[in-house]
């Protein structure tokens, strides 16, 4: 029998657990895009609600731990372990990441009030222009970590840096490793 977790990478594998949570990024802006086709023709209805709800539960509580892993963790770690053209590449890239950090927080903010809002079924409204930037952010975002960020930490990195980078994910979490 599958286990429940059997798609999910476990925290010895941090950069996947990494991916694994673009993955889900992914499937949440999917989902987003849906609400947006569904609200004009059927309002804030029980379909609208649930998938409103799904949304604001990733993005209010697993995504803010996916940005505490890359600010706290994969990047510090980067920063202390990258040489030559790795660090000068990553002097270029770490102010556009952690810039893009802060504007899908102002976004997500603006977001949510509007999911909430259809999560308690008192609005049918989400803003198409407020949905677009916040996917563009993203997919770009996702883009530069899936192609130079993880790459360079993969190379990189100790077998010790990745089982204390998995660890620490692990320990954000509240999950319990086992002795």
């Amino acid at each position: 029998m599958d286990n429940l977790f059997s798609s999910a990478p476990g925290f010895d594998q941090p950069l996947a657990v990494l991916k694994h949570c673009h993955d889900r990024i992914r499937k949440q802006l999917t989902t987003l895009d849906k609400l947006l086709e569904h609200l004009p023709e059927q309002g804030a209805d029980e379909q609208a609600r649930q998938a409103a709800f799904a949304v604001l539960r990733y993005f209010s509580d697993a995504a803010p731990l996916h940005h505490e892993d890359e600010e706290c963790d994969l990047l510090p770690t980067l920063e202390a372990t990258a040489q030559g053209e790795d660090a000068a590449l990553l002097q270029q890239l770490l102010p556009r990441i952690l810039q893009q950090h802060a504007e899908m927080a102002t976004l997500w903010a603006n977001l949510e009030r509007q999911l909430k809002a259809i999560s308690l079924g008192v609005s049918a409204v989400l803003a198409e222009s407020d949905i677009a930037q916040f996917k563009e952010i993203y997919f770009d975002h996702m883009h530069t970590e899936e192609t130079q960020i993880a790459p360079m930490a993969k190379r990189i990195f100790s077998a010790a840096q990745m089982a204390t980078l998995g660890s620490a994910m692990q320990e954000r979490r509240g999950i319990p490793t086992q002795a």
